[in-house]
């Protein structure tokens, strides 16, 4: 058994719209991550909550939101308006940021992104605009279409993909070359983009965990 966590639902206010996200923080965080998932996930998705569980139990509070209102996931699921949207999506993980630090709960820990699919180009163009990120992790991410941003990202990037995931290897090889802060490419065995092969959930997990406490300095509070 872990150590218990304090959960609340959180309205996020974010260029004349509220979203819905879920603060989840350990009695004693050592930091906190926000999540940035691609344009079809939300903050309940089973992903996200699996692998904001194992973030807890190593000490990391995190900030799971919706980067779309439900109004727009409704027309994105119809259309796929917003799937490649990164400009809205990052100006939403800024909005969470300044949230974040706004908040008495929260304003003191230090900050990562972990992003997913195309979130993780959203985390990344946010972290290019905030020098105060620590660590990126990208998980099965497209940081290629952050390109243009990817070498004003000073915080330590972690790109993390599955061995499967033929298409997505050379984009995340190629956006390595392109990044100057601290950063690797870890590649999962056998897994394929969403990651739902036995194990290798966890395995981002572990690897998000190390990243982190390698890289976020120790918390004030």
């Amino acid at each position: 058994m872990g150590a218990p966590v304090s959960e609340e639902d959180v309205i996020v206010p974010a260029g004349g719209v509220a979203l819905h996200g879920v603060l989840a923080l350990p009695a004693t965080p050592k930091g906190l991550v926000i999540f940035a998932h691609g344009s079809g996930s939300n903050a309940r998705s089973r992903r996200n909550i699996d692998t904001a569980a194992q973030l807890h139990g190593a000490g990391f509070g995190t900030l799971r939101m919706d980067l779309l209102t439900s109004e727009e996931s409704e027309q994105n699921e119809r259309t796929g308006q917003y799937r490649f949207d990164v400009e809205r999506l990052s100006q939403r993980v800024l909005a969470a940021t300044t949230f974040a630090g706004a908040s008495p709960t929260t304003q003191l820990l230090p900050l990562a992104y972990y992003g997913a699919s195309t979130g993780a180009a959203a985390a990344l163009t946010a972290a290019a605009k905030r020098k105060d990120i620590f660590a990126v992790v990208s998980r099965g991410g497209r940081p290629d279409l952050a390109h243009d941003c990817l070498p004003d990202v000073m915080a330590a990037t972690l790109l993390i993909v599955g061995g499967a995931d033929v298409p997505i290897i050379p984009l995340n090889e190629a956006a390595l070359r392109v990044l100057t802060c601290e950063k690797e490419l870890a590649i999962v065995p056998h897994a394929t983009h969403l990651f739902e092969e036995p194990g290798a959930l966890e395995e981002v997990a572990r690897l998000t965990v190390d990243w982190l406490t390698r890289h976020l300095p120790r918390s004030p509070v």
